[in-house]
C-alpha cells in the first residue's frame, strides 16, 4: 500500500488529466486556468537575449502553434517507444522535425528550436504540468502516481512512459490500461458479475477491450486495437483534403505556410467538434494571398469521409469477441470513451457492432468521455493509497495483448506467454543445446503472434554462459518469463544441471536506459542552465571551424580570381575576426561573425555556382548535367550558417 497522497493520471494523445479520490468519488483537479484538460502540447518559447529558453505546456503551448509552430509538438505519445524509422513516418502529419544526426538503435529526438527531446522528456513536461496542478490544489507535494496506457501499449511504450513518470519526479506506482480505468469510473465494479466491453477512440490511439467481472475479480479476458488510429487521423484527413482544395482553387500551397497550416486544422478540428452536434459545419478562412477558403461540410458527408477510419476499428472488436469466446449479445455493458466517441457515426457503429439497439440497451455516455479514464486511474490510486473504501475488495487483472517468446532453433518462435494472458503473469519452458560441447546459450526475447522470429518484434538479447560441456541435447535450461503489474517482462535462464544462470529486465529496443533516464533527471533539475550555455558554446564553434575551414580552400577556387583585391580582403577581414571571436565564451558573439563571413562570401558563392553550372552543361544533356552539378556545387553551401545549425 503506497504511503501518503496517490493522483490518477491520464497521460493523452491529445489531452491530458489530473485526479484523485474525494471521499469515495474521484474528481478531476483543475489547472490554474480552470479547466480540467490540459492539451498534451509543449513548446520551446523563443529564446530571450542572453537568456535560456522557457518550456511552457498546455494551452499557452498550443497557441504558439500559429506563430512557431517548429517550436511545438503535440500528439507526442504517438512517438513514445517508437524506433527511429516509425516517428519518420508520423513527419508528414505534424509539424516537429526530427534532429538530423540519429543513428539508427538510438532514441530519436524531436529538434525544437535550439534543443532536442526524446518523446519520454516531452511527455514528461506534462506530466510536471500535471503534478503542479495537484501540488497546487492540495498545496503539498505529490510524489506517487497511477498512469493509465493503452491496452495496446507494448513494452517499449510501456517503459517509455514510465520513463516519462520518473522525469517528472513521480514514482509511478501502476501502470493501468485505459479501458479498465474507464470501467472502474462507471462503477461497473459494483456489479457482481457481467461482461463489459470497453471501446476507446481517442485522439492518436484505439482501443477495444473485454472484461469479465464475478465476484470481485475484475478481469480483462482480451484487448485489441491499434496504436495508430485515432481523431489525429480524422483531422489528418480533412487537413489534407482542405489543403488540397485550397491549392487547386486558389492556387496557394499552405504547406509552404506551417502557421497557416496549423490555423486550418485548428478549424479542422472545431468543424469535428461541431458535428458531433449539428448537422452542418463550415470552413472560413483568410488565405496568404488574400483570398477566403469557403466551404461548408454536411454530417452525412462528413460521415461518408470518415467511414473507411471507423471501419477500423470494427475489426479489433470483432477479433476481440473471437478472442473472449463471445459473441456480440454476451457483452452486459459498452462503455465509450475518448473525445472522437462523440461523434455520432461511432455510436452508430459501435450499437451496431454490439446489437444494443436490438437488445434494448445503449452504450454509457454519462460521464465525459475526456475524463473517464483519469477518473478511473484515480480510482486505481485511491485503492493503492488505502483511501477508496467502495472499491478495496476489487482486484484487477489486466492481460498481456501480444504473445512472448524466444528465438528457436532455425528462427522459429517458442512462445512462453501467450496472448492475453492475464497479468500479473509468469510461464516456464525449458529448452537444450543443439551443438556438442555448446558452453554459451544466446536468449532472443521475442512478441509477437508471427512464427518466425524475423517477423516479429525484438524485445531484448542476453546470454547464459558457462554451461558445462555435454552432448548436444543433454543440458537442461530452464526459461522463465514474468509480467509484473506495469507489464513489464522480466526474463531468467537457468541451466539445472551447473546452476548457471542469467536474468534481464526487458528494456525496449528504443527505450532509455537507466543511466540515460537519471541523467536527464538531473539535467532537468541541476545544472540544465549551465549545461545549456555550454551546449550552445560548443556547437557555435564547431558551426564556425566548419565554415572557416571551407573559407580556407576558397583561394583555390577558379571563382576566386574574379573576386577584386578589396572584396578578398573584407572576406579575410571577416574570417580572422571569426577565429579571434571564436576562442572567446560568447556563443553569440561567434554567431555574428558566422553571420557577417557570411555576408561578405555571397558574391564568391554566386560566381562559383555559375561556374559550376557552366561547366555542368557544357556538351551535356540536360540529365547528365544535372548529376554532375550534384556532385560539384558544394562549396556554396559551406558558407551557409543554416547548413550547420
Amino acid at each position: 500500500m503506497a504511503e501518503g497522497r496517490v493522483v490518477g493520471i491520464d497521460l493523452g494523445t491529445t489531452n491530458s488529466l489530473v485526479a484523485y479520490m474525494q471521499g469515495e468519488q474521484p474528481v478531476v483537479i483543475p489547472g490554474v486556468d480552470g479547466s480540467n484538460l490540459v492539451p498534451s502540447v509543449v513548446a520551446l518559447d523563443p529564446m530571450p537575449e542572453g537568456g535560456r529558453p522557457t518550456v511552457t505546456v498546455g494551452n499557452s503551448a498550443r497557441k504558439a502553434l500559429i506563430e512557431t509552430p517548429e517550436r511545438v509538438i503535440y500528439s507526442v505519445k504517438r512517438l513514445m517507444g517508437r524506433g527511429l524509422d516509425e516517428v519518420r513516418q508520423e513527419q508528414k502529419h505534424f509539424a516537429f522535425h526530427l534532429a538530423d544526426d540519429i543513428e539508427e538503435g538510438e532514441v530519436p529526438r524531436v529538434q525544437l528550436g535550439e534543443m532536442r527531446f526524446t518523446a519520454p522528456e516531452i511527455s514528461a513536461y506534462v506530466l510536471r504540468q500535471l503534478k503542479r496542478n495537484a501540488e497546487r490544489f492540495f498545496n503539498e507535494p505529490v510524489t506517487q502516481t497511477v498512469i493509465t496506457v493503452p491496452a495496446y501499449f507494448n513494452d517499449a511504450q510501456r517503459q517509455a512512459t514510465k520513463d516519462a513518470g520518473r522525469m517528472a519526479g513521480l514514482e509511478v506506482l501502476r501502470l493501468v490500461n485505459e479501458p479498465t480505468a474507464a470501467a472502474l469510473a462507471y462503477g461497473l465494479d459494483r456489479a457482481k458479475t457481467g461482461t463489459i466491453a470497453v471501446y476507446d477512440l481517442g485522439g492518436g490511439t484505439f482501443d477495444i477491450s473485454i472484461l469479465k467481472l464475478n465476484d470481485g475479480i475484475f478481469e480483462v479476458q482480451s484487448t485489441g486495437g491499434d496504436t495508430h488510429l485515432g481523431g489525429d487521423d480524422i483531422d489528418n484527413l480533412l487537413l489534407t483534403i482542405a489543403l488540397d482544395e485550397i491549392h487547386a482553387e486558389h492556387g496557394v500551397d499552405l504547406r509552404e505556410h506551417p502557421g497557416a497550416v496549423q490555423a486550418l486544422r485548428k478549424a479542422v478540428i472545431d468543424i469535428k467538434i461541431k458535428l458531433s452536434a449539428e448537422t452542418t459545419a463550415s470552413f472560413d478562412i483568410e488565405l496568404p494571398n488574400g483570398d477566403r477558403y469557403q466551404r461548408e461540410i454536411p454530417r452525412d458527408v462528413f460521415d461518408l469521409l470518415i467511414e473507411p477510419i471507423l471501419k477500423r476499428t470494427a475489426v479489433p472488436c470483432k477479433q476481440a469477441l473471437i478472442d473472449a469466446g463471445l459473441k456480440p449479445e454476451d457483452v452486459d455493458e459498452v462503455v465509450l470513451v475518448g473525445g472522437s466517441s462523440r461523434i455520432p457515426a461511432v455510436r452508430a457503429l459501435v450499437d451496431n457492432l454490439f446489437h444494443l439497439s436490438a437488445r434494448g440497451k445503449k452504450p454509457h455516455t454519462e460521464l465525459n468521455p475526456d475524463e473517464v479514464v483519469a477518473l478511473g486511474a484515480a480510482v486505481q490510486a485511491g485503492i493503492l493509497a488505502g483511501t477508496a473504501n467502495a472499491a478495496e475488495d476489487l482486484l484487477l487483472l489486466d492481460v498481456t495483448p501480444l504473445s512472448l517468446g524466444i528465438e528457436a532453433l532455425g528462427g522459429t518462435v517458442a512462445r512462453i506467454i501467450q496472448r492475453n494472458s492475464t497479468i500479473p503473469a509468469s510461464a516456464t519452458e525449458f529448452f537444450t543445446t543443439g551443438v556438442d560441447g555448446q558452453a554459451n546459450v544466446a536468449i532472443h526475447v521475442l512478441q509477437g503472434e508471427r512464427e518466425l522470429a524475423a517477423d516479429c518484434r525484438s524485445l531484448a538479447r542476453f546470454d547464459l554462459k558457462g554451461i558445462p560441456p555435454m552432448s548436444a541435447g543433454l543440458p537442461r535450461i530452464e526459461v522463465k518469463f514474468l509480467i509484473d503489474a506495469d507489464g513489464i517482462l522480466h526474463v531468467t535462464a537457468r541451466e539445472q544441471r551447473s546452476g548457471k544462470a542469467a536474468e534481464i529486465e526487458v528494456k525496449p529496443t528504443y527505450g532509455l536506459t537507466d543511466e540515460q533516464v537519471e541523467g536527464m533527471i538531473l539535467d532537468s533539475f541541476d545544472h540544465a542552465e549551465d549545461d545549456f550555455a555550454k551546449r550552445l558554446l560548443i556547437e557555435t564553434r564547431n558551426e564556425a571551424e566548419t565554415i572557416l575551414a571551407a573559407v580556407e580552400r576558397a583561394p583555390q577556387n577558379p571563382a576566386w580570381n574574379q573576386l577584386s583585391a578589396e572584396e578578398q580582403a573584407t572576406i579575410n577581414t571577416a574570417r580572422d575576426h571569426l577565429i579571434f571571436v571564436k576562442a572567446q565564451d560568447n556563443h553569440e558573439a561567434i554567431r555574428e561573425a558566422i553571420a557577417a563571413l557570411d555576408q561578405t562570401t555571397r558574391r564568391f558563392a554566386e560566381l562559383m555556382m555559375d561556374a559550376a553550372v557552366t561547366t555542368a552543361i557544357r556538351g551535356k544533356t540536360m540529365d547528365s548535367a544535372g548529376e554532375d552539378l550534384k556532385e560539384n556545387v558544394t562549396a556554396p553551401h559551406a558558407f551557409s550558417p543554416a547548413e550547420f545549425k
